[in-house]
Formats: C-alpha cells, sequence, structure tokens
C-alpha cells in the first residue's frame, strides 16, 4: 500500500502554521482537533513540524516561558517527509529511523499534500496483513491441505 491510498481514505487536511505563530495558539489547536502534530510553513515551503512532543521538550527546557515562545523556537526543523508515492514499509522505516510520529507528505513539486501519522501507518498496516492472511488462508483451504 502507498501512502496516496491513506491520504485517499482519510483525507488531505493538514493544519498548519507558521514558525512566527504563538506557540500557546497552536497548542490549542492541538488540544482542540485532537492531532499531536501541526506542519510549520513559510509560503508553500515546509520548514518542519511542531509537535506534543517537541512542546514538552520546550517546557523542560524553557518551563513556564514556553508559553511566550513563537513555534520556531521549538518546532523540529527539516523534518522528514513522504511522499504519496511511497510505501507503507518505506514509512515506517523513516518514522524508526527519526523518531517522528508524523510526516509531512508532499508531492514531486514540494507542495504539502497531506500528513500522515503512525497511527495511521499501523492502522493500514494491519489491514494489509489481514487481507495477506485471509488470502493465505483462503488459498490453504482450497488447495485441500
Amino acid at each position: 500500500m502507498k501512502v496516496d491510498s491513506i491520504l485517499k481514505a482519510k483525507g488531505r487536511d493538514v493544519e498548519v502554521t507558521t514558525p512566527a505563530a504563538e506557540l500557546q495558539l497552536v497548542m490549542h489547536k492541538l488540544v482542540s482537533r485532537g492531532i499531536g502534530a501541526v506542519v510549520v510553513t513559510t509560503g508553500s515551503k515546509v520548514e518542519g513540524t511542531v509537535s506534543e512532543r517537541d512542546i514538552v521538550r520546550g517546557l523542560a527546557k524553557h518551563g513556564a516561558h514556553v508559553l511566550d515562545l513563537r513555534v520556531g523556537d521549538v518546532m523540529s526543523r527539516n523534518a522528514p517527509t513522504c511522499s504519496p508515492d511511497d510505501s507503507l514499509q518505506h514509512v515506517m522505516a523513516v518514522m524508526t529511523r527519526t523518531r517522528h510520529r508524523h510526516l509531512p507528505v508532499v508531492d514531486a513539486g514540494g507542495t504539502l499534500c497531506g500528513i500522515v501519522s503512525i497511527g495511521d501507518v499501523v492502522k493500514y498496516r494491519l489491514g494489509e496483513m489481514e487481507l495477506e492472511t485471509r488470502v493465505l488462508r483462503d488459498a490453504y483451504r482450497a488447495h485441500g491441505v
């Protein structure tokens, strides 16, 4: 399965912000929308992401003053991205290697066209595995073994 299949099923809406945005507003966005990360953009260019993990790290470093910071002060810059044509196995490997739970999806021209989370990848990979299991089980039964 490809990333594009996930985007077709879940949608391509992406919450975005800028490095200059108030971190406190992004925190409210994360909570109110029930999401774990927001893509940080400047114009049409993806600059990185700001996630719950980034905010916790900011809190550990800056204490309560984290509420006065801008997104650019805590965001993950140059966060990894993936393309709609990437396989789930590739995305899982990138997430594991880079320890990022959210990957912005960008097309060949560099345009943001979605986001996938580790939850999305696990959900669809489990679906693939269940399908493979059913196919093998049916093949096994069909051959009378």
